[in-house]
């Protein structure tokens, strides 16, 4: 009897306990629901920027120079030079959301087919390639990016070009671990059995397996190319003036924090919101592509 009742408490324990996980699991899921809602209103935005921004990006006007927020005709107040803040917030995005998107494209591609290949032939050309990737990544980001932005010159081409040459060695260590793992698989075996060429296995194979961890790192590094394409601009080895751009937009602000603070704060702030969405993002899709990180 008290067996019994044991058995019924229990089961009434999970019965109560079911709807709650439920509702912390909704709760959870509204945030990548934010996060994604707010990433497609910067894209739309900065898509769309010739459409919703009566202003020039470029040009302004000294009469309405440090205009305050909420000032009739700008909403978040102008610049130094009487440019209206909320356009050159929007074009910004424009450039830093395509510096992004073209940074990772690239190195995600480099990285990853390099790590495939690395892993799935081994040997001293594994060793090799590993060794080099070490040596990108003992040093900082930013720093090896800046190197190759102040001997290339500023401008659009190179900071995506001095980024990539950075960011691939990510993609080839977390793939080429992955490789490594897959080529003692079955399905591995099976296809070397029927004749398959190396070329074959890495693109037939291996590619679609490794593909989900390929798209979370890709999406998560997103907002760390941000910040670093922020930070080359903030101290002039990035994007050029007058092209609008939040780093920039920060760094021209710096001198009149204490008189005209909202120069600087609202580029910033629109550099701390895409970063959050980026990687509230990418850790909600980690948790749906990895199984074992599923909770059940």
């Amino acid at each position: 009897m008290a067996a019994a009742q044991v058995e019924i408490s229990a089961a009434s324990g999970v019965a109560e306990a079911t709807p709650v996980a439920r509702r912390r699991r909704r709760k959870i899921a509204l945030l990548p629901v934010l996060a994604t809602l707010l990433l497609l209103a910067f894209v739309l935005g900065a898509l769309c920027a010739n459409f919703i921004t009566p202003h020039d990006a470029i040009e302004g006007t000294l009469l309405d120079r440090l205009k305050p927020p909420l000032t009739s005709g700008y909403f978040l107040g102008t610049d130094v030079q009487g440019r209206d803040i909320l356009t050159r917030v929007i074009y910004g995005a424009r450039v830093s959301l395509s510096v992004a998107v073209i940074t990772v494209l690239i190195s995600a591609s480099l990285g990853s087919l390099i790590g495939l290949y690395s892993g799935f032939h081994g040997s001293w050309i594994d060793g090799l390639i590993m060794r080099a990737v070490d040596s990108v990544l003992g040093f900082p980001l930013i720093m090896l990016a800046l190197l190759f932005s102040i001997s290339l010159g500023p401008g659009f081409a190179t900071v995506v070009l001095s980024i990539s040459l950075v960011a691939w060695a990510s993609y080839a260590r977390v793939v080429r671990g992955e490789a490594l793992t897959l080529r003692q698989r079955e399905f591995i075996t099976s296809a070397r059995v029927v004749g398959c060429s190396n070329h074959r296995i890495v693109f037939r194979y291996l590619l679609p397996n490794v593909a989900p961890t390929i798209f979370v790192l890709a999406t998560m590094q997103i907002g760390g190319v941000i910040l670093v394409e922020a930070g080359l601009s903030f101290i002039g080895a990035g994007i050029p003036a007058p092209t609008p751009d939040w780093g920039g937009m920060v760094s021209g602000g710096r001198d009149y924090i204490s008189t005209a603070w909202w120069i600087s704060l609202w580029p910033g702030l629109a550099i701390v919101l895409v970063v959050l969405a980026v990687n509230t993002l990418g850790d909600w899709l980690r948790e749906v592509l990895d199984p074992r990180l599923r909770q059940i």
